[in-house]
């Protein structure tokens, strides 16, 4: 499947949260989803994008901590057709930065572990996944061998949240995490 035809399907689709259409782009840690993300967004140019990485979520943290913060600073306030107001965390310099305004767009992605949970307002859901030893390596390729055994723990909550959420059950859309390229990928 191509970016612009799943664009398409998604501008298609009727608003979620007030005049919104919420794509929630899940799966586990590694698999691709912000990646994946940034090729989609970059087809449906301006379309925001809103990550768990937005807010501080500790190695040893549920994997919804950052849900209550989106929530209240961008969903709820979209929902009622008012602009988001996001302040996103600097994980480098551990702290939040300036706040940023985001009027109501028309398609709105939120990506990371939790976004296409039950109580997510998704119009979409989009979830990715690949081997675990590949999302592993990508992991410790990307924030350092010193984070291993905390990204281990980490896998292992957020399969506990998966398997009790049903999450990829719910999803519109399984991607393989293993293919897909800046042009196109494979779905399951």
């Amino acid at each position: 499947m191509t970016y612009p035809a799943l664009a398409a399907r998604l501008l298609a689709l009727p608003p979620s949260c007030g005049p919104v259409r919420v794509i929630a782009v899940d799966g586990p840690s590694g698999a691709g989803k912000s990646t994946f993300t940034d090729h989609l967004a970059e087809t449906l140019v301006g379309a925001p994008v809103i990550r768990s990485d937005d807010f501080r979520v500790p190695w040893d943290a549920d994997p919804l901590t950052w849900w209550e913060p989106l929530r209240a600073s961008v969903l709820d306030r979209l929902c009622e057709g008012r602009p988001a107001l996001l302040r996103r965390y600097d994980w480098h310099h551990d702290r939040y930065g300036p706040a940023e305004e985001i009027p109501p767009p028309p398609l709105l992605f939120i990506e990371g572990v939790g976004s296409a949970w039950a109580k997510s307002p998704a119009a979409y859901r989009i979830w990715i996944d690949a081997p675990h030893d590949l999302r592993r390596a990508r992991a410790i390729d990307r924030d350092g061998l010193e984070y291993a055994d905390a990204w281990d723990a980490w896998s292992t909550r957020e399969e506990a949240h998966f398997v009790a959420d049903g999450t990829r059950a719910r999803a519109d859309l399984l991607v393989d995490g293993t293919t897909f390229t800046q042009h196109r990928f494979t779905t399951r």
